[in-house]
């Protein structure tokens, strides 16, 4: 089982605009997270909706990072693309079990007690402690390369 591939990309997008920091326009992120930009834009709209991210009109347009990266955590990203995550679909508001037994059914309640667990721990998971290692891999990149220059 994972997440969709349009949630990792969501993932690699909202974690660009927290280590980049700045207002990106949407060809910059594509490029920067490897995913296509009409796939990107699609994604970006998602994030804008959810508040995550901000969109900005006009030339000098492009997308920020909307809320403080610890504040943003993967349960956030994720439920933004998916929707409010279920281990299983029964659990949803609007399923209906087939077998009439969503009291009393010990799968349904072992599926809910899962779920919690895993959005417990996606909502342990910010972006601020996500994206260090990207910083400081950015930071070696960076100094490594000027290192380079000066020989």
């Amino acid at each position: 089982m994972y997440i969709t591939l349009e949630s990792d990309y969501a993932v690699r997008i909202v974690s660009e605009l927290c280590v980049d920091g700045g207002r990106l326009d949407a060809g910059t992120i594509s490029q920067r997270c490897n995913v296509t930009l009409r796939f990107s834009l699609k994604i970006l709209r998602k994030l804008v909706a959810s508040g995550i991210v901000n969109s900005y009109k006009g030339s000098r347009g492009g997308y920020m990072i909307a809320m403080d990266p610890k504040d943003i955590n993967l349960r956030m990203v994720v439920e933004a693309i998916e929707g409010t995550y279920f281990f299983s679909r029964c659990l949803s508001a609007n399923h209906s079990c087939g077998r009439g037994m969503e009291k009393t059914c010990c799968f349904r309640k072992a599926f809910g007690e899962i779920t919690e667990v895993i959005r417990g721990e996606l909502e342990r998971r910010d972006f601020e402690e996500l994206t260090g290692c990207l910083r400081e891999a950015r930071r070696q990149n960076n100094n490594n390369e000027q290192g380079q220059l000066q020989a």
